[in-house]
């Protein structure tokens, strides 16, 4: 006897062996119960979510002679002759090659006719929305006002395609994806049937890659057979036949990105080419991946939110404390953006290749995610190296060249380090900054803190860059406010002196260095040494 699949060996023959769709299942045995049973009812949702399989036990059950709780009995002889196909009251249409007009007049003309046996003439119409515009016009008047005993059963995954004085006329159902869980536990019960061992890890990640279908996941799982056949299923055996990658290689790979690692991020999906993974199915999983990393990064309860283990739980949130959510969607938004390209791409590898580059250089891109992403990579930078200070002296104007050739100082010696206790403000003067508020605020935002490594002395300048800065240099409310802010953070009083920026060639010198120091992404203090009576 030739193989039968297993979505169709295990095809459900009763209302209760459909799984996930309680609310569809419980309406129509209700309603067969009570003998309040439709004329034309509408099927809609995703694949293999179980449409055409409850068309045909609902048109069984209204046949059935002896029905059990709303269900057929499927013993009875019009149960069996639906189930094996010879019924001639059941009548199955593939609107997707019987589209045109002309299919529709026949049924108009075959509705006349009573069913020679049983209570309904049943047709079901599987993708529905692929007829035609007068295939529709022509069905209206038949759909809305059928003879007693013929039905309609109408099946789309594309409702939005139907015309809504076709809708108006039908009982809709929508047909849920159905979950992780469910699929899981069915699978798990016809492995047993079958007799074949599995992991429970295996089995959950074919009930995973199903995305919703009952019926991908048992190809996916009948194809994981055949491949071991008569060996145990293990998860990296179902990994190597669905061409999947594990999930520890994704942390690996994130790591990587965080850390700016292009060549490591390359050696990582080269070992993933090499050992035969399927491109597209990797764009797909590690966008996944992200997501819920997402998730547990801006979810007060993120148990409820994804469904992985407690092991992969507990190393989402490690890793999700690394990466900030605005760097998160910029990744999710790159790899999207590659799974729409890649799917009709000859290049696959090379656009993989470049939305990795992208992910650890945000330099590449302009957009806003981008930019703050670069933002990030520098405050990391700057807070893994040490702080370093840099002294730019305006030399005296007007001095002969022979003089100060004579006058020259041999090259001058490091100064001693500033003061412990400043480098430490300067260091945290974003926090500090944060706990000021109003005008004030935006003013230091702008503004920069120096302090002097040549004498050591313990004053803090600030440095206003807007002119606007000039109302808060004579204040003493906002030096003390400032000062109190620095001491409930540092536990040290401070002297503060406040001034605008001077010059414009000092400003100028002050930010070429700082612009430098960016570039080279080292955390520089900008001191500049005025000369005598520029600061009090």
């Amino acid at each position: 006897m030739s193989y039968t699949a297993l979505y169709r060996k295990f095809r459900p023959d009763n209302f209760d062996d459909v799984k996930g769709q309680d609310h569809i299942v419980t309406t129509l045995t209700n309603q067969i119960k009570a003998n309040r049973i439709g004329h034309a009812y509408l099927f809609c949702g995703t694949r293999g979510t179980g449409k055409t399989t409850v068309a045909k036990i609902l048109a069984k059950a209204v046949n059935c002679q002896h029905p059990v709780n709303g269900s057929p009995c499927n013993e009875c002889e019009m149960c069996r002759a639906i189930q094996a196909g010879t019924s001639m009251n059941v009548i199955e249409i593939d609107a997707a090659s019987n589209n045109g007009v002309d299919n529709i007049r026949e049924i108009r003309e075959e509705v006349a006719y009573r069913p020679t046996e049983g209570n309904y003439k049943v047709y079901i119409i599987d993708e529905v929305h692929m007829l035609s515009t007068g295939a529709f016009n022509a069905l209206l008047k038949t759909l809305e006002e059928p003879p007693s005993y013929v039905m309609f059963i109408l099946a789309t995954t594309e409702a939005h395609k139907i015309p809504i004085t076709i809708l108006s006329r039908c009982q809709r159902y929508d047909f849920h994806r159905i979950s992780i869980e469910t699929i899981a536990d069915r699978l798990a019960e016809l492995l047993r049937i079958e007799g074949v061992e599995a992991e429970e890890k295996a089995v959950r990640y074919v009930a995973k890659a199903g995305d919703g279908s009952m019926r991908d996941a048992l190809s996916l799982l009948d194809q994981c057979i055949a491949f071991y056949l008569g060996q145990t299923l293990t998860y990296d055996k179902v990994l190597e036949v669905l061409g999947a990658v594990d999930t520890e290689v994704f942390s690996q790979l994130l790591r990587k990105v965080l850390k700016g690692d292009v060549t490591g991020a390359i050696r990582t999906l080269e070992a993933l080419i090499i050992g035969g993974r399927e491109l597209g199915q990797f764009v797909g999983d590690f966008t996944w991946y992200m997501r819920n990393l997402l998730l547990v990064k801006t979810s007060e309860n993120p148990e409820e939110a994804i469904d992985v283990s407690s092991e992969n739980l507990k190393l989402l949130k490690e890793e999700s404390e690394m990466v900030d959510a605005e760097t998160l969607m910029r990744y999710i938004r790159i790899f999207s953006d590659l799974s729409n390209q890649i799917r009709f791409s000859t290049q696959k590898r090379v656009l993989v290749e470049i939305a990795l580059i992208k992910l650890c250089r945000p330099a590449m891109e302009t957009n806003l995610d981008s930019v703050l992403d670069r933002i990030r990579v520098l405050e990391q930078q700057m807070e893994e190296r040490p702080v370093q200070q840099v002294i730019v002296q305006q030399g005296a104007v007007g001095v002969d060249s022979a003089e100060s050739g004579q006058n020259a100082a041999p090259i001058a010696e490091p100064k001693k380090a500033a003061p412990e206790d400043l480098q430490r403000i300067v260091g945290s003067w974003r926090t500090i900054v944060g706990q000021t508020t109003g005008v004030f605020k935006q003013m230091l935002q702008k503004a920069i803190p120096k302090y002097n490594g040549e004498t050591g002395e313990p004053v803090l300048y600030i440095e206003f860059q807007d002119f606007l800065g000039r109302a808060y240099v004579d204040n003493p409310e906002a030096k003390q406010e400032l000062a109190d802010i620095i001491a409930a953070q540092t536990g040290k009083a401070v002297e503060i002196q406040m001034l605008v920026a001077a010059e414009h060639h000092h400003t100028n010198l002050a930010q070429v260095t700082v612009d430098q120091a960016i570039r080279d992404n080292i955390h520089m203090d900008v001191v500049i040494e005025e000369e005598p009576g520029d600061i009090d």
